[in-house]
């Protein structure tokens, strides 16, 4: 492999000759060779819109040519100004790589694995040196000229580590729950429809998994389609905690080696680009300090999950079977289910959602812990925060969108097993209270129960009821009316 010289603050370093990463870059490869996995594409994408916004501001404000009028070596002559252009170039040619081509082009030029050095420093240097080499590119020049673009003191300008990760860790939650909002709309829509569908189906209710009183399977699936409603109105509210940017507070939040008004401007350029709801923080120290938003948007999809874990977990439930378990619905069949039981379908797509629902548990345990870590002036542990916090975002996002297509619409309902199941629950008693009161109810249930008669059946026989002024009594103890559509 044919490779060339990248210099840092520490020295030289080897790497391949067709890399845009540098020296900084290279030695967090060798450092960190932990986990094989790289930074989310909207993380990346995230950064870069920060850099390129940053080229935009110092140019604007004037500083690209205030270092030439300092240094009159710097940038080989060239009009400051061109350079920034270039570094804007540079930033919006991988963006779109990334957003369009998946990286196909240059995604293979960011190496750093997730676990590496403290507040994200690898992470912000991989993207700074793969900037200034393709700026240089766009220039003229040869990678690794850092007279030309320096990744530290033309890419990195105004900014730090310190406030570029935590404000690339929100504009990528923000980003990645833009994706996530319609797959929960999209679920709560599936929802709706099956308690449309199945309205006029009734059937047994549950509590403490055993018979309770009557209800409508249309109900059931109604109830599911405001859970995720709530969880969506919840994860809206807490995206505002992501909108307030910390960019431009520098090092520790005191905007050394910034232009007045720099951070200001970094969050208006950033809402033009992004499109996002940003504003400058009211307290940047408190801003570099302090990661509980990511704790708050967390929290939220902690809850999302939680809730939808239990409606896998009920989907599971009402059609065990399809013989020996409960068997009143039914989800479609998308694999077989066994590799030695021929004809056996499992519910998989509600055991994959199973699955991802845990793993976003444990996601908030970490984001949870590595806040709390924050010390003094910084919280170095950003990195794997940012990692966690993404991935429960993505895997949330196609996990429900797969569910509500693959699983939710293809639902049938099995009207006549309900209504059996219903014919021999002895919870048809609480709708006869009304009528004989409680303890002659109770006497009812014990009659039936011990000579293996339904409900309906004793009332009959005892004359407490008609037939017709029996089945009226359970319609309207289920409602009549369908829920209102949304």
């Amino acid at each position: 492999m044919e490779t060339r010289i990248e210099r840092d603050s520490l020295g030289e370093m080897t790497v391949p000759a067709d890399a845009l990463y540098g020296a900084s870059t290279a030695r967090a490869v060798v450092n960190f060779p932990v986990s094989g996995m790289r930074a989310h594409p909207a993380f990346l994408w995230a950064t870069l819109a920060i850099k390129k916004a940053a080229a935009r501001v110092n140019r604007d404000l004037g500083e690209f040519r205030a270092r030439q009028e300092r240094n009159p070596d710097a940038f080989r002559g060239r009009n400051p100004d061109e350079v920034a252009n270039a570094i804007i170039q540079a930033a919006d040619e991988i963006m779109r790589d990334l957003t369009d081509n998946h990286g196909a082009v240059y995604g293979k030029q960011f190496v750093v694995d997730v676990y590496q050095a403290g507040a994200g420093t690898s992470h912000n240097m991989n993207v700074n040196e793969v900037l200034a080499n393709r700026a240089i590119q766009i220039l003229g020049g040869q990678p690794g000229d850092r007279a030309l673009v320096d990744p530290n003191d033309h890419v990195n300008m105004g900014q730090s580590t310190n406030d570029v990760i935590p404000t690339a860790m929100r504009l990528a939650a923000l980003r990645l729950l833009q994706e996530l909002y319609p797959a929960l709309a999209g679920l709560a829509e599936a929802f709706d429809a099956k308690g449309q569908e199945f309205h006029e189906i009734v059937k047994s209710g549950r509590t403490h998994l055993q018979d309770a009183v009557p209800m409508r399977l249309g109900q059931e699936f109604h109830a599911w389609a405001v859970t995720v409603r709530k969880n969506l109105t919840r994860l809206q509210l807490a995206q505002k905690e992501l909108e307030e940017l910390g960019i431009g507070g520098n090092a520790i939040g005191t905007s050394i080696n910034t232009q007045p008004g720099f951070p200001q401007r970094m969050a208006q350029a950033l809402m033009e680009d992004t499109g996002f709801n940003l504003y400058s923080g009211e307290d940047l120290i408190e801003l570099c300090q302090n990661t509980d938003a990511f704790v708050v948007v967390s929290a939220a999809l902690r809850t999302l999950a939680l809730d939808l874990n239990r409606i896998a977990n009920d989907l599971r439930l009402l059609s065990s079977g399809p013989n020996t378990g409960l068997a009143e619905i039914e989800l479609p069949p998308v694999q077989p289910g066994s590799s030695i039981m021929p004809g056996k379908v499992n519910p998989v797509m509600a055991e994959m959602l199973n699955m991802v629902c845990y793993q976003v548990l444990g996601n908030d345990t970490v984001v949870a812990m590595a806040s709390q870590a924050g010390q003094l002036e910084l919280n170095v542990m950003m990195p794997v925060m940012a990692h966690n916090l993404n991935q429960s975002l993505t895997i949330l996002t196609n996990a429900t969108r797969l569910f509500a297509a693959r699983c939710v619409a293809g639902i049938t309902a099995d009207s006549e097993r309900c209504a059996y199941y219903l014919e021999h629950s002895m919870g048809l008693a609480t709708a006869l209270n009304p009528v004989i009161g409680y303890i002659n109810a109770a006497r009812v249930v014990k009659r039936a129960q011990a000579e293996g008669k339904s409900i309906k059946e004793v009332v009959l026989e005892e004359g407490i009821l008609s037939a017709e002024e029996f089945d009226r009594l359970i319609a309207q103890s289920v409602g009549g009316q369908q829920p209102a559509g949304h």
